[in-house]
């Protein structure tokens, strides 16, 4: 049964996915918070689908550290369904993402056309000045910056290292960094086809506050993230 049920899900999603692309190919002209608009009840519809096809749902903790205004989000990457939630979820949020995605066609143009902060992984020092400038520019326009600390999706109970774009990202901005834990991994592995029923927990962390020094810093994102993380992974 749970394997028929990501079969309609997948399917369904797909559909929906597509239909939504086309239909909403005119809006590449049009304003970036149209476009944020369209993909939100784009991501809704998923979510949705999600809940009635595999029974997939979710809960929040400590929303109340997610501040007003620009803010830095540090977030455990588990799944393909933070990106989804985080998109609803937050005020027209850019994420950090690797440049290659904005060369596919459709879904890459959207990427481009919302904003969103595309990195050359090979570019080293000139990738992450770049990356910080984009982050300013986002503050400005009073949105928040999404970035994955390790880079790609890690599954539950698994660590990679963290890489040195949320630092600079740190050091640069002057705002607090807010630690989100999860445990989308153990519903909706990295490339697994089957959804598993059940309820996501996401869990914002108390911001760790502008102003340490590098090495306390990530020394500090990282107990923080993987801490929850763990403790969430034992989760029923």
């Amino acid at each position: 049964m749970t394997t028929l049920r990501a079969h309609i899900f997948n399917i369904l999603y797909l559909l929906w996915s597509a239909f939504m692309h086309i239909v909403c190919l005119p809006l590449l002209v049009a304003p970036a918070p149209a476009i944020h608009a369209a993909g939100k009840f784009l991501i809704a519809g998923s979510l949705w689908l999600l809940k009635v096809c595999v029974g997939l749902t979710m809960r929040e903790v400590g929303s109340e550290n997610l501040p007003a205004g620009p803010v830095l989000v540090a977030a455990k990457h588990q799944s393909a369904w933070e990106t989804l939630y985080l998109s609803w979820r937050l005020n027209h949020p850019a994420f950090v993402l690797k440049k290659e995605l904005l060369m596919i066609p459709v879904f890459g143009w959207f990427l481009a056309r919302v904003g969103m902060i595309a990195i050359d992984r090979s570019g080293k020092a000139s990738a992450l000045k770049k990356m910080v400038a984009d982050a300013k520019a986002i503050f400005a326009q009073g949105r928040p910056v999404v970035i994955f600390p390790e880079g790609t999706r890690v599954a539950p109970g698994a660590r990679m290292p963290y890489q040195p774009g949320i630092a600079a990202l740190y050091a640069q901005l002057g705002v607090p960094v807010v630690p989100v834990a999860l445990n989308s991994g153990l519903f909706w592995g990295r490339q697994a086809f089957v959804k598993k029923a059940g309820v996501i927990t996401i869990e914002y962390l108390p911001p760790i506050p502008p102003g340490l020094d590098r090495k306390s810093f990530m020394r500090e994102l990282e107990a923080r993230i993987e801490t929850a993380a763990e403790r969430l992974a034992k989760e029923p």
